[in-house]
């Protein structure tokens, strides 16, 4: 699924499992940004909860029923992008359950570049809603799902204690 977004430097195409060195490197620079003084160092640095996300970023990469993304700039991986089907819902919803631009390419267009193409997909697979989890002190990815037409999810709310915000989308023709 080659798509070329904001300027012809800059690429989302489906990742291959070659890209999964990458994919981890971005991902943990990116958790880093939000998660840093809110979680504890050795959790972050942590081997095991590394080789956790390997294991997850590579099933994630190979299921037949989801969907990984890669933005690239001059070959370099600078963002990524998951998605699948809804479990347990209908067959119209669809989970964003990544979505990570590099720190370095923050307000450059790629998370735009890799929300749009994520939107086009959906909609071409017939999805009428998404949903997705964003991390509650993470104030620049929720003010980046509220430009792009994310809304709380009033179906899911959060405990008092929660860690996270549900988000929904609408997948009308014709919006964002």
């Amino acid at each position: 699924m080659p798509h070329t977004a904001s300027g012809p430097d800059l690429t989302v195409r489906a990742a291959v499992p070659g890209d999964l060195d990458s994919i981890l490197a971005l991902h943990g620079r990116a958790r880093a940004s939000y998660y840093r003084g809110r979680l504890p160092d050795a959790l972050l640095d942590d081997p095991a909860e590394q080789a956790r996300w390997r294991e997850a970023w590579a099933a994630a990469v190979e299921r037949p029923d989801g969907t990984v993304l890669c933005a690239e700039r001059a070959g370099t991986a600078v963002g990524v992008a998951s998605f699948r089907r809804e479990e347990g819902a209908l067959p119209d919803g669809v989970v964003l359950h990544q979505l990570h631009v590099d720190p370095a390419h923050w307000r450059s267009g790629v998370g735009t570049a890799l929300h749009d193409a994520c939107v086009t997909a959906w909609r071409t697979a017939g999805h009428a809603t998404a949903r997705l989890q964003v991390y509650w002190h993470n104030r620049r990815a929720r003010d980046f799902y509220a430009r792009h037409g994310w809304l709380p999810d009033d179906t899911r709310r959060p405990a008092p204690d929660a860690t996270h915000l549900g988000l929904l989308l609408t997948l009308t023709p014709g919006a964002r």
